[in-house]
């Protein structure tokens, strides 16, 4: 016998409607963290890693994948929701510019991170934001050479970034031994 009332589907919209939910807060998060600069040695920082590896780590891969992929369209859809944009750029033009690699990696970076930190521990999970930190800059300094001659790409790429992104990934660790429900989160955003 086939059901035919509505509330076989409640749980599979109420599903939807909050994963629909979990993404528009997560690009309006991300949005707020590569805005958001923070006075730091030798370049002020933004709260982009930060958040990527945030996300990574508290949600997993597929729904960390889902916010940064939709951050990525309100970019190439024209919103200033990157660094730097409106005043360098927006849309298509921002993105195939000098950190469009970097935007590139940190898609890659949601998922291997996300990948990497489930069900672990601690160490593990440092591991995993250090590894999708590696993708980033990999993606990044590929991106890079095609705008800074190859000699100084890690001294304009890496060098200025570097303590700024170890320090991101020290505050999601920390802050991922006090949630006590990042288990609880990941499987919300991934059911």
């Amino acid at each position: 016998m086939i059901r035919t009332d509505i509330s076989a589907f409640l749980p599979v919209t109420r599903s939807l409607s909050r994963q629909a939910l979990m993404i528009v807060a997560g690009v309006a998060l991300m949005t707020l963290a590569a805005k958001t600069q923070v006075p730091f040695w030798p370049v002020p920082m933004t709260l982009h890693t930060l958040a990527v590896m945030g996300f990574a780590v508290a949600l997993g891969p597929r729904m960390a994948c889902a916010i940064f992929i939709a951050y990525l369209a309100t970019g190439a859809a024209g919103l200033p929701v990157f660094s730097g944009s409106p005043e360098r750029g927006i849309g298509l033009a921002y993105m195939i510019g000098p950190t469009g690699g970097y935007l590139a990696g940190f898609l890659v970076a949601s998922w291997l991170t996300g990948w990497l930190a489930q069900n672990g521990t601690l160490l593990r999970r440092v591991f995993a934001m250090l590894a999708g930190l590696v993708v980033v800059y990999a993606c990044g300094l590929a991106w890079l050479v095609a705008f800074v001659p190859a000699a100084k790409v890690l001294s304009v790429g890496v060098a200025p970034f570097i303590l700024g992104d170890l320090v991101k990934i020290g505050v999601v660790a920390a802050a991922s031994t006090l949630l006590p429900k990042v288990k609880e989160l990941e499987k919300a955003a991934n059911d």
